[in-house]
């Protein structure tokens, strides 16, 4: 599975995180790599994607100090649950994931938000990312 492919996954497991709880999460987990169009993905892509989505979901409390040191009005508290995800796997691999470059972080965001956001959702993801270069 490409690298985009792997992204999208942990990015819907981190964003399905906001709807269940801990104990919920491996059955979702299952569920959803059962019901994945193509069927079961590779163990390795598997065990990849649930292990940096966990990583995210961690490192959550640690990403949403710095989210909202660069937002004005829109604190993660009142975000919306798509680009909050987003910008969360984001945060995550430029400060806590050396095998991925800043920009290739910020251009896959972006890519997502195009991808499952609304109309001010890449614009959105890619100016409060741009802040967090410098951090």
């Amino acid at each position: 599975m490409k690298r985009s492919e792997l992204r999208e996954h942990i990015f819907r497991m981190v964003f399905s995180y906001e709807f269940n709880s801990d104990s919920e999460m491996p059955g979702q987990m299952q569920l959803y790599f059962e019901q994945l169009e193509g069927g079961m993905p590779k163990e390795e892509d598997v065990e990849y994607i649930r292990t940096k989505a966990l990583n995210v979901i961690l490192k959550a409390d640690e990403a949403d100090v710095l989210i909202n040191k660069y937002t004005k009005g829109w604190k993660t508290s009142r975000m919306n649950k798509v680009d909050l995800s987003i910008l969360r796997l984001a945060v995550y691999e430029m400060k806590w994931d050396a095998d991925v470059p800043e920009g290739v972080a910020i251009n896959e965001a972006v890519e997502l938000a195009k991808k499952y956001s609304g109309e001010d959702g890449p614009s959105f993801v890619n100016g409060v990312l741009a802040k967090l270069i410098d951090e």
